[in-house]
């Protein structure tokens, strides 16, 4: 164990350098509601500021949350269409205003994302204050007709949601990922897509919509990030004014996602669907149990799944599709903010049987502790690296500190890679214990063989 601290104690350090030059300013509570964190550096010549509505996800609601911020971003008040905004973004030097759509577990959060040059790279500065204007201009203050938003942009954006949650099937390992957590939780808010269903988004009017948008303005909990060279009392001067134009805000709490530790009983289940594929996809969905319980260890989990499927020295990689060659590709990814682990593979139809039983095979393994030093190693090392990455851009950094903020359990992006080094391997075992299948969902050719012999 001593190399492997040697090892993870190097990497910790240089992130740990690395966020030193990115110490977030802290986190402040503009109004009830509404909180602030800031990060001041000059590491970068681009700042940044997201303005993200916390709400639950819902079924009845997701298309709606995920349009309305296209809608916004064609017109506002102020600059009433999308030319005109395009005109306004390059006298700020070609600063960018774009909506983003996540979820994270059972929570839908939509917002708006805004990169502009640092103001010691511009000749007139004050482009964090201006860019914020604009931000509030558009979030706040939209075009409408006859008191709700306009039906062409409606229209229009409404087309463009349609199309691309038609697009989801083109890339079939995304599309099985979302079939299998579409049947696994059918009966939870996590089984919705970020963007909604098709039917719901045809559903979709111009005055329905302005009033989800000023409920959704009224009810929802707001994060906002800087990050860039001002000061802590300068972002706030310039972002507060932006929530002058708010509704009444009644100090919502952020929404909370139900985390199931455990399968059913009658787990796992079994999905199987078939389309004109040349290639089959194998998904294969756990429950994370009392990993997820009281305050989770989200240091230890990481490196689990790094030792287990995340990346090119995981156990999966190695030896599911390297030495026993049953799939093309392989790889785990887990949502901690839900307690649910997702294995992918593309696989023939004809070692889909074997292919399963190794990808348990493998998870057991790590129950066993049957994990070597150089694992160990190469899973931290993978996991530094990773979040070395997210430092190195003001969006990395954006996502980081939000995906904290919304989490089970908020952790201090700062400390997380002294929390990765100090990972143990009894740590990783306990993270793996209590792991159990709760569905699979294969998807393969209508050429392909009958997949319910299974």
């Amino acid at each position: 164990m001593v190399q492997c601290h040697c090892i993870a104690s190097t990497e910790g350090k240089t992130i740990e350098r690395e966020l030193e030059k990115t110490r977030a300013a802290g986190i402040y509570e503009i109004s009830p509601g509404i909180r602030l964190t800031c990060v001041q550096t000059d590491k970068f010549k681009t700042g940044c500021v997201s303005i993200t509505l916390v709400t639950e996800l819902s079924r009845d609601t997701a298309a709606n949350n995920a349009i309305i911020l296209r809608v916004l971003r064609r017109g506002c008040a102020k600059y009433q269409s999308m030319e005109l905004i395009s005109e306004a973004l390059d006298n700020l030097y070609g600063t960018r205003i774009e909506p983003t759509v996540r979820k994270k577990g059972e929570m839908h959060c939509i917002g708006f994302y805004a990169d502009f040059p640092d103001d010691r790279f511009v000749p007139d500065g004050n482009i964090l204050e201006k860019a914020a204007s604009l931000l509030a201009d558009i979030l706040l203050d939209p075009y409408l007709c006859d008191g709700s938003f306009r039906k062409e942009y409606v229209e229009g954006e409404k087309n463009n949601l349609i199309d691309d949650i038609r697009a989801i099937i083109n890339d079939k390992r995304g599309y099985s990922i979302s079939r299998l957590l579409e049947e696994m939780c059918a009966d939870e808010a996590f089984g919705v897509n970020r963007l909604g269903c098709e039917d719901e988004a045809r559903e979709i009017t111009p005055e329905a919509l302005t009033a989800h948008y000023r409920k959704l303005l009224a009810s929802s909990t707001i994060e906002v990030f800087y990050c860039g060279s001002a000061d802590f009392k300068r972002v706030e001067s310039a972002l507060r004014p932006v929530f002058d134009g708010l509704p009444e805000h009644r100090s919502p709490s952020m929404p909370k996602t139900a985390v199931k530790t455990h399968p059913p009983a009658a787990s796992p289940k079994y999905f199987t669907e078939t389309l004109d594929i040349v290639q089959s996809k194998l998904a294969v969905g756990f429950r994370l149990g009392q990993a997820m319980s009281g305050r989770p260890d989200y240091a230890a989990l990481m490196v689990f799944n790094a030792v287990y499927g995340s990346g090119d020295s995981s156990k999966l990689f190695l030896n599911v599709r390297e030495r026993l060659s049953l799939c093309y590709s392989i790889g785990s990814m887990l949502d901690k903010h839900k307690g649910v682990m997702v294995v992918a593979s593309g696989v023939e139809f004809q070692k889909l049987e074997v292919a399963l039983e190794e990808i348990q095979a493998q998870l057991g393994h790590i129950k066993n502790g049957e994990i070597e030093l150089q694992e160990l190693n190469s899973a931290k090392h993978f996991v530094t690296t990773s979040l070395k990455l997210a430092t190195d851009s003001p969006g990395g950094l954006e996502e980081l500190y939000f995906d904290s903020a919304v989490s089970l359990a908020p952790y201090d992006p700062v400390k997380l890679s002294e929390d990765i080094e100090a990972v143990a391997l009894a740590d990783i075992i306990k993270a793996a214990s209590d792991i159990e299948t709760d569905s699979v969902y294969f998807l393969t050719s209508i050429k392909g063989g009958n997949a319910d012999d299974l």
